[in-house]
């Protein structure tokens, strides 16, 4: 049933409504046709409608205006009409006249019935399912039903928009390609999160909706508990708890939707982070790979050595950290793969190349450092048997030769050459063989040539030792004679001059006796003399020799010094002036220092170059005969002007390291060098050097003073700058 009141106010029941039993129905007031049948449902569509129109306050136009109305807009099926006509006596009648002639005006299939009073409607309709103004007892408040059902319309639409929503947001999820990159992958879950936010909030304030609506119908109930709901609230609240019941079922499955394609994208990113730092870990591990391939030199000296030793430790500290960060990114690698990630095919791979790229490095930085070990050991006997060859040196040299002449003096001698070559058993080399055996994987063809030299030497200071070692033997073996003067006899002296013949032959005999008696100690004297003579030229031949001995000591200390002052240069070239191009190390050197290289170093760089490349390789020749080391000197005379353009500049150098010398970035490549003195003292190492130079040349000089090369050293030494200008 359905009631109009006033202009527009139906109520309709279903066609058994005249029974007790039916007593539900829908009211609605003032609004549109739309609405009015949004509120009929497919079920009470299909039962029908009996139609009360209430115009007992109205005029007959009233009447058939809602009558035509409801004929051509009610949107379910009518069963009855039943009109309360106007109770005016005018109205009343002219209602019945009006209705018999328009009957067929109002195009309607089913009976209409005019009503004169509401006792009348009761015989139709039962008094339980009216309203109080229709004389029925239906506990019925038309605003709060109004409301209720307009919110439920309201919220049933907030829900289905959120369900369409949610799906359609699904979908965007679910067809999202998955980003190749950090930042776009990290966008891409920033945007969903933000609108999977927003979702949330819309679900959030469709649920405070409902609830609220819910809350509003259950009202008579929280302020009464003994009231009872009618059946129209009930039906509201079942219909809430059902759209409830559909938000929060939708909201559960879209947050466990939501909740594997977060995870999907955090693996992303996870995935993309690593594959990141992957590449830049890989391209470090690159570097370090192709720089440790360069350190092939196994050094030419024991200072050589020592310092490769420095720059691989040195490189290994460094490298120590993408070391470990690539460890350390593999383990996140394998955690990843712990935690069930969907690119484990991806990620294994990778983690195993980090280690295999890891173990190879720390391989190849053993192995070098194996090399170099192998190096420091050959050098350290190398130059422990230089060492013991030019103490022997020093030993025959200072030996001296007229105290050898004694047997006592000699005897001493031989006791120190004894006591020297004792020594030998732990200084020198002792089977060429064996070395060639032991260090074959460092030996190349400079150091074998090195190795040889140095042997030789060895064995060609043991032969000097040799010899005089024989010669001292004899010298301490030798007994003197003693000499014993004889005069002539008396009586020979006395005879006549005119002697008998028997007596002139006795006194010829005697006379020729005596003659060899005197001829005696003159024989012995001259056998003596002889003897002293063969005892000073061997002392020539020695002093010869010491001076040979002392000629290859101040050549091999020229030699050796040649050798450390290349090295300096380079460890200064290497460690403070490349060091000043270094990116990392640009935070450490001070405003006043940029782009002062070549002030500071002048052409240092020059200089090592020509005694790398060709002053010690030309030396190296002159070691067989050091006396004619002169003619090198005299040769590059011409190119050791190099040392006036540095000591030309060493004032402008030198004022420029009073201004900075407390900078941060001496102090660190001091530290790196491990050098004890700092940058200074090896820049005046050139002018050092020079100076030395001129000293090497005077003692040369001055073992060589008989020998082809003197002319060639006393030039040398007077042309030689040994104070060039500026240096001073």
């Amino acid at each position: 049933m359905l009631l109009l009141q006033g202009a527009l106010s139906p109520l309709l029941f279903p066609p058994d409504a005249r029974e007790p039993s039916s007593a539900w129905g829908l009211l609605f007031q003032g609004c549109s046709n739309a609405n009015r049948s949004s509120f009929l449902t497919l079920q009470d569509a299909g039962i029908g409608f009996i139609l009360v129109i209430d115009r007992r306050q109205d005029k007959w136009t009233s009447v058939k205006a809602s009558v035509l109305r409801i004929a051509a807009s009610f949107p379910a099926n009518l069963q009855l009409v039943l009109v309360l006509r106007p109770t005016g006596f005018f109205q009343r009648t002219l209602s019945d006249l009006a209705f018999k002639f328009n009957r067929d005006d109002f195009k309607m299939k089913v009976p209409v019935i005019m009503l004169s009073s509401v006792p009348e409607l009761h015989g139709y309709i039962d008094k339980s399912q009216l309203t109080e103004d229709l004389g029925g007892t239906l506990d019925y408040c038309h605003t709060r039903w109004l409301c209720h059902r307009t919110a439920i319309e309201s919220f049933a639409l907030m829900v289905k928009q959120t369900a369409q929503m949610l799906q359609s947001f699904g979908t965007e999820l679910a067809e999202t390609e998955l980003p190749n990159d950090v930042q776009s992958t990290s966008s891409v879950l920033c945007a969903h999160t933000e609108k999977k936010d927003k979702a949330k909030e819309d679900m959030r304030l469709a649920l405070d909706e409902g609830q609220s609506i819910l809350d509003s119908i259950r009202e008579p109930l929280a302020k009464s508990p003994e009231q009872s709901l009618n059946q129209d609230q009930l039906d509201n609240q079942t219909t809430v708890q059902r759209l409830l019941a559909q938000l929060n079922e939708t909201e559960a499955a879209f947050d466990e939707f939501w909740a594997k394609h977060q995870q999907k994208l955090e693996q992303c990113l996870q995935l993309r982070h690593f594959e990141q730092d992957f590449r830049e870990v890989k391209a470090a591990l690159d570097v370090l790979a192709q720089k440790i391939a360069t350190f092939t030199d196994v050094g030419n000296s024991l200072a050589h050595v020592e310092h490769l030793l420095r720059d691989l430790a040195s490189f290994e500290e460094k490298s120590s950290a993408a070391v470990e960060r690539a460890r350390a990114l593999s383990l996140d690698g394998e955690q990843l793969i712990d935690n069930k990630h969907y690119a484990v095919d991806s990620i294994r791979p990778k983690c195993h190349e980090l280690q295999h790229l890891c173990d190879q490095l720390a391989a190849e930085v053993a192995q070098r450092k194996g090399l170099l070990n192998k190096s420091l050991e050959l050098h350290g006997l190398l130059e422990a048997s230089m060492k013991w060859c030019d103490e022997g040196i020093y030993l025959l040299a200072s030996q001296p030769v007229d105290k050898c002449q004694s047997q006592d003096g000699a005897e001493a001698a031989l006791q120190e050459i004894e006591k020297f070559l004792e020594t030998g058993a732990e200084n020198k080399i002792q089977e060429l063989n064996k070395i060639y055996q032991d260090y074959e994987p460092i030996l190349t063809q400079d150091l074998m040539e090195h190795v040889q030299k140095v042997f030789q030497k060895q064995e060609s200071m043991e032969e000097m030792f040799h010899r005089r070692q024989a010669s001292l033997k004899k010298l301490a073996a030798k007994q003197t004679r003693p000499v014993q003067p004889v005069a002539p006899r008396p009586e020979a002296l006395t005879k006549s001059p005119c002697p008998s013949p028997g007596v002139r032959r006795g006194s010829e005999n005697n006379s020729s006796e005596g003659n060899a008696l005197r001829r005696g100690p003159y024989r012995r004297a001259k056998s003596e003399m002889s003897e002293s003579r063969q005892g000073r030229s061997s002392s020539t031949g020695d002093e010869e020799e010491s001076l040979a001995i002392l000629r290859r000591h101040v050549m091999n200390e020229l030699l050796d010094t040649e050798r450390v002052y290349v090295e300096e240069l380079l460890c200064v070239l290497e460690g403070y002036a490349a060091e000043m191009d270094n990116p990392l190390m640009t935070h450490l050197i001070s405003a006043g220092l940029q782009n002062k290289k070549d002030v500071l170093f002048g052409n240092m760089e020059e200089i090592y170059h020509f005694h790398n490349r060709i002053f010690l390789r030309e030396l190296e020749n002159y070691i067989d005969c050091p006396e004619l080391v002169g003619r090198c000197f005299l040769e590059r005379m011409e190119e050791f002007q190099i040392y006036e353009k540095y000591c030309q500049n060493k004032p402008r150098s030198e004022s420029l390291w009073r201004q900075c010398s407390d900078c941060p970035f001496f102090q660190e490549c001091q530290k790196k060098l491990d050098h004890k003195l700092s940058l200074d003292s090896y820049l005046l190492k050139p002018v050092q050097r020079i100076t030395k130079y001129q000293l090497l040349l005077k003692e040369m000089l001055k073992y060589s003073k008989s020998c082809e090369g003197a002319e060639d050293l006393q030039e040398a030494t007077e042309l030689h700058p040994g104070h060039p200008q500026g240096c001073k």
